[in-house]
Formats: C-alpha cells, structure tokens, sequence
C-alpha cells in the first residue's frame, strides 16, 4: 500500500470509495458532484489517500481548513480493517495541526463503526448534529506516527 496526497486525477477513484461504503452512505449522490472534491482539494483544503500496487484507491481523507472539519475519511469495504483509516486521519491530522491550532470538528452517524473509531483516536464528542449524527472534537495532535 502506498500513502499520498490526492490529486484532482483521484477524484473519480474517490467518488467510487464514497459510494461503496456501507455505512454513512450517500443517500444522494448528486450531493457530493466531483466539484465539490476539487473545491476541497484545492480551494478548503487537503487530501490523501491509499492505493494499491495495482493503483486501486482503497481509502482517502480531506480536511478543510475554512470550516476546520474533516470534509472525508472513507475506506473501501474491500480493504476494511488493515490500518489504513488510522494511517491517513494520522497524516490528515499531522498536516492540519502544522497548519492551525483551531480545534477541528467532524460528525458521523451514531452506533457506527466510524463512531467507535473516533473514539479510540481520541476524538471527544461534544454533542448531536441537527441531523442527529454525533459530533466530535479534536483540539490537540501530538503525532508520534509518522
């Protein structure tokens, strides 16, 4: 597996990540159009992702510095469960942190898998989306990954 920043290239490969997830699935696609990716990736902030030797996009990140959140993080079910998702919130995190001291924020669906996984990186929930999702702070990065 391979770790690198996303470029506009990706953002088919990381349009077919988004909709394969199983859990926190767009009901709408038409809500998240490829321009939504290029804003993020070179307007709102930055990106990475993970591929395979063969150039298969397993998962990727995008973390916005406007609304200090974390526009993305998303694994496809193939590759579940090998480390990759810590691997690249630990490079979005690292690359946020050098830029700003601003706590940054996401929220996911409660009950999920991407619930617990926030936990355990040490995300701290600070309440409910009015959608209902939980929502989750950071204020501090120290990274002793990379």
């Amino acid at each position: 597996m391979h770790y690198r920043e996303a470029q506009l290239t990706d953002i088919p490969q990381l349009m077919r990540v988004r909709m394969a997830v199983r859990e926190n699935r767009l009901s709408n696609p038409a809500l998240v159009p490829a321009e939504a990716y290029v804003e993020y990736l070179t307007q709102r902030g930055k990106g990475w992702l993970c591929e395979t030797t063969a150039g298969t996009v397993a998962g990727f990140a995008i973390a916005d510095l406007q609304d200090h959140s974390i526009w993305a993080l998303f694994i496809d079910p193939d590759f579940a469960a090998q480390g990759i998702g810590k691997r690249l919130h630990d490079l979005m995190l690292t690359w946020y942190f050098q830029q700003t001291t601003h706590p940054v924020w996401l929220s996911t669906a409660p009950g999920t898998r991407a619930e617990e996984f926030y936990r355990r990186q040490g995300w701290h929930e600070t309440g409910r989306t009015k959608s209902g999702e939980v929502r989750f702070e950071r204020g501090d990065w120290k990274n002793d990954y990379l």
